[in-house]
């Protein structure tokens, strides 16, 4: 399926009327991602995530929203919008989609701090509606069997598989839980919700520096894959 924002105004609606149609809307953030990934790592991800769902369903895929709540990364760089903001925005978003139409959204999440600004949103625009457009929140991460990390193995074998902006040579080795007990971790993911920098002081969560191209593709086959069988959605 081509991008929504790249096709005709006739044949877009054409396909709505003669078609019940899926729309997803992805969500990603700009924020630091250590040294050796770009700031536009969590919206390059969870942008060709939508992209190949999109390909495999006929989901109508919308523009990235770009910007996430990212303000714990401060001081490293971060362009953020409030949690309220995200949720109006998407919230908007839906009940425009729905007047044209497009009853089911999904909303693919690509930010780990972008969550608590989406619980209420299938509930909001459910009641908007009048009951008649129903959201679907997800988080693509939880479609894959290891754990997230930032600008970590994970991340970094996903964007190696995706961009040619990676600068492996610069990838260093961030904060591990390694030998950490189950309470110090939790500990320390409530500090890295306030100050991801005083956490990790790098920037960075995890290990990049065996990260591969090939990793990265089992996994974005594996959260394809998943999504498909997990989602619920009819395609």
């Amino acid at each position: 399926m081509t991008d929504t924002i790249h096709l005709q105004d006739p044949y877009l609606r054409k396909l709505i009327k003669t078609k019940k149609q899926v729309a997803i809307i992805p969500v990603g953030s700009i924020e630091q991602h250590g040294p050796h990934l770009p700031i536009s790592t969590d919206s390059d991800i969870v942008s060709e995530i939508s992209q190949r769902i999109s390909e495999k369903t006929g989901f109508l895929r919308l523009p990235t929203i770009n910007y996430g709540v990212s303000f714990e990364h401060s001081p490293f760089f971060n362009l953020s919008i409030t949690k309220a903001t995200l949720q109006r925005i998407l919230v908007e978003l839906c009940i425009s989609l729905w007047k044209n139409k497009v009853k089911t959204i999904v909303i693919l999440n690509g930010h780990h701090g972008n969550q608590s600004s989406l619980y209420n949103i299938p509930k909001k625009v459910y009641k908007l509606s009048k009951g008649k457009a129903k959201v679907f929140v997800f988080s693509y991460w939880h479609f894959m069997k290891k754990d997230l990390d930032h600008a970590g193995f994970v991340e970094t074998s996903l964007m190696l598989a995706i961009s040619k902006k990676v600068k492996m040579k610069k990838a260093i080795k961030g904060f591990t839980t390694d030998g950490l007990s189950p309470k110090q971790k939790n500990q320390v993911n409530k500090l890295a919700t306030k100050s991801f920098i005083y956490a990790t002081r790098n920037g960075i969560w995890g290990d990049p520096r065996n990260a591969s191209a090939k990793e990265g593709r089992k996994m974005l086959s594996e959260i394809v894959q998943t999504f498909l069988k997990e989602s619920n959605l009819t395609y």
